[in-house]
């Protein structure tokens, strides 16, 4: 296979892009072309809010072709067109072909996230001293255990197995089910993990299944009463818009355990849950930090 790389400034992405996928290329990719310099510029902010940019200063524009004469024919397609201006040709590279399949494996490996308690991907033997395993690899919804967040969230699940706090749980916010798979493992008997993402439930679902833990899984409507623990990983806007259902959810004696938030915005979810309830920072990890609070 053989890949064109082109320059492009944020006004031709678009329509670069789009042409490239009009003429059969097998793959389109774009990257920032000052990524790792002191002109990276951050696109993406948290749900719900604008991006700061719709696009980069200067991207990298990557096409896939299976031969080098079909990205030759489309680079001089390309140059000939008015929204080429501005736009540079990088080149045309051979591509070696690899097993895609293995290579992205070898991206994930065991987690632990206690000395026996681990995160196995179906394409690895459980380390010799897991007790406690989740099966789970990558796939369309968030949640791997390989993310500070999610890492702290099983971490607190793990302390409390087999305390009232997991006999009913609700993961707010499911993404993979990892949470709920978790709580499973440590003994929760009463489970609802929802989502506003059906593939997201799917996820949930299947990877209940191949876990051997029962469960419910959900939109965020499903979810019915009060819980001795609800899970939210999520980010720290929607969390604070979420703040008065959440703590709705919280059975008295229970526990709140929010996740998705960054060292720097622990006052803020404190204001926001001040209302209904005192925060507490429970545990940190790269920036990152897990808060709770008991109702």
């Amino acid at each position: 296979m053989f890949e064109l790389r082109l320059m492009c400034p944020e006004h031709r992405v678009e329509a670069v892009s789009d042409a490239l996928d009009a003429l059969d290329a097998l793959s389109v990719s774009v990257e920032d072309a000052d990524a790792q310099t002191d002109a990276e510029q951050a696109l993406f902010g948290e749900p719900g809010m604008p991006p700061p940019k719709e696009g980069w200063q200067r991207s990298r524009v990557l096409a896939l072709f299976q031969g080098r004469e079909q990205a030759q024919a489309t680079l001089e397609l390309l140059q000939a067109q008015d929204f080429f201006d501005d736009c540079s040709v990088l080149g045309i590279q051979h591509v070696p072909e690899q097993d895609w399949v293995r290579l992205t494996q070898s991206q994930f490996a065991p987690v632990d996230i206690t000395p026996e308690f681990w995160i196995v991907p179906t394409w690895h033997e459980p380390p010799a001293e897991a007790r406690i395993v989740i099966r789970l690899d990558p796939g369309l919804a968030f949640g791997t255990g390989t993310h500070p967040t999610t890492r702290m969230c099983l971490r607190w699940i793990a302390s409390h197995g087999g305390a009232p706090a997991l006999t009913r749980v609700l993961d707010y916010g499911c993404g993979s089910g990892i949470l709920a798979i978790g709580a499973a493992k440590f003994g929760a008997s009463d489970i609802d993990a929802v989502d506003i993402d059906l593939a997201a439930v799917e996820s949930t679902v299947l990877n209940a299944q191949a876990n051997h833990v029962d469960l419910h899984a959900g939109l965020p409507e499903t979810a019915s009463g009060v819980y001795q623990t609800v899970l939210a990983n999520i980010l720290a806007t929607p969390l604070k818009v979420l703040a008065p259902l959440l703590w709705s959810r919280v059975a008295p004696g229970g526990k709140l355990v929010l996740a998705g938030i960054l060292a720097r915005q622990a006052d803020e979810l404190k204001a926001a849950y001040a209302p209904y309830c005192a925060l507490q920072v429970a545990d940190a990890e790269d920036g990152w930090i897990l808060m709770t609070a008991t109702k």
